[in-house]
């Protein structure tokens, strides 16, 4: 199966950043300690203000549902959702 890569950008509100990058590194943590099958999980600031990237790569869609389905996800979504102006905006990467 091929490699699954995507961008999730983000905005986050106003005086929420500290708390969106605790959790979000929360998860990247996890991410690395517990999900073989994640090869990229990496989170960014955008030049524009309050705009954020995570760029995340697995090696199939299996490792992708096993991050989807993970129970460290469906707890930290919603707090991290709190954090932002409206929802993710994901864009899936092929490789040419």
């Amino acid at each position: 199966m091929p490699r699954v890569t995507f961008i999730a950008r983000m905005t986050v509100k106003e005086k929420r950043d500290t708390e969106f990058l605790a959790l979000m590194n929360e998860l990247a943590d996890y991410v690395k300690a517990h999900e073989p099958g994640t090869v990229q999980y990496q989170i960014f600031r955008l030049r524009e203000p309050q705009r954020f990237a995570v760029i995340e790569g697995f090696v199939d869609e299996e490792a992708a549902g096993v991050h989807a389905a993970s129970a460290k996800l469906q707890e930290l979504v919603p707090r991290i959702s709190d954090c932002l102006i409206g929802s993710w905006e994901i864009e899936h990467l092929d490789p040419v």
